[in-house]
């Protein structure tokens, strides 16, 4: 029978069809940042940020799809279950893994006041039937994000004598 088992009903006497469980698939693109955008992610804190977070993934039974970790902000690709709205699993992520990187890193407490390691929001997005778009540019975030960077550098020339301007260090 596949998806149904077959139930008695002791009180119709009648045999009924019952689905097994519920069918579902709820993903999520979600982009969050760090509290003032600070470029903190990479270097020594991207591994331990990405084990806190897969380990918060992991206790709520959600399943992280794809995940990238860029310089000032976080993208990840989600199956969340439906019993869990999205605003309650992003109030925990961000909650839960702002308590437990200012446990491994105390130094950051006093970057960062109030115990609040990010941003106040987040974009999330549904998935639908553009999953393996969403999945690809996830992985291509990082170098988009650094040739963005790149362009953006401005040489400094002083707009009257059209010359190159030193910058202070």
């Amino acid at each position: 029978m596949g998806d149904y088992q077959v139930r008695f009903c002791e009180r119709l006497g009648v045999r009924i069809l019952l689905p097994t469980r519920p069918k579902w698939r709820c993903q999520y693109h979600i982009v969050f940042a760090p509290k003032y955008r600070r470029q903190i992610i990479y270097g020594k804190y991207k591994v331990q940020i990405g084990k806190i977070l897969r380990e918060i993934c992991i206790r709520n039974n959600v399943e992280i799809i794809e995940a990238n970790a860029c310089i000032d902000h976080i993208h990840m690709l989600v199956t969340i279950p439906p019993k869990i709205s999205v605003s309650k699993f992003m109030g925990i992520l961000k909650g839960k893994s702002s308590l437990m990187i200012f446990d491994r890193f105390a130094n950051l407490k006093y970057k960062y006041g109030n115990r609040h390691f990010w941003c106040r929001g987040y974009y999330v997005d549904t998935v639908g039937r553009n999953k393996t778009a969403i999945t690809k540019y996830i992985q291509n975030q990082l170098q988009e994000d650094q040739i963005v960077e790149q362009i953006s550098i401005k040489e400094y020339i002083d707009p009257f004598t059209g010359e190159q301007v030193k910058r202070r260090k």
